[in-house]
């Protein structure tokens, strides 16, 4: 999922998409301490992508904040 992807997200579905990554992103590191991934460079991309997602999530906080 690209950046313009994730601006064009909801709230609640940014909320939901963030909770299944990182569901997701655990399960793959447990996978991998038992016998490796075939492709170990998924577990830094989805890190990468839960990270987005909270920065856009921090940022409508922040824009919020500033509009009061």
């Amino acid at each position: 999922m690209k950046k313009e992807n994730i601006k064009e997200l909801t709230d609640k579905e940014l909320l939901d998409r963030l909770y299944a990554a990182q569901a997701e992103y655990q399960q793959e590191r447990m996978q991998h301490a038992i016998s490796p991934l075939d492709n170990p460079a998924k577990i830094t991309a989805d890190r990468r992508m839960i990270a987005r997602i909270k920065t856009e999530i921090r940022a409508r906080e922040l824009k919020l904040s500033n509009s009061k």
